[in-house]
């Protein structure tokens, strides 16, 4: 049974957008599981807002039904190798994301 939407995904991965936004891609194992997380009164930008901590007016959200992909960007919340960056290449972001529990 699955319990979060890394649960529902091959593969949910971050990366850098350019120095001053982050992407996120979740490769969604099938159909079923592409409607869960596609849902948008399960996942929206307020959603991502809240798990990040940014401003839900900057989150986007791409849904690629034909590739059971949802792809969310949002800026940095700080540039990319800056004083204060601890994640250079985004890499980790997807955490928060992955453990983001099903209803």
């Amino acid at each position: 049974m699955p319990e979060t939407i890394g649960d529902l995904a091959h593969e949910v991965r971050s990366k850098n957008a350019g120095p001053f936004w982050i992407t996120m891609e979740l490769f969604l194992r099938d159909a079923a599981g592409y409607a869960v997380v596609a849902d948008p009164g399960f996942l929206n930008e307020s959603v991502v807002a809240s798990l990040y901590g940014v401003d839900a007016s900057t989150v986007r959200l791409f849904l690629v039904p034909s590739l059971n992909v949802v792809k969310i960007s949002f800026p940095r919340p700080v540039p990319q190798g800056s004083l204060h960056d601890r994640d250079m290449h985004a890499g980790q972001h997807h955490v928060p994301l992955a453990l983001l529990p099903l209803r």
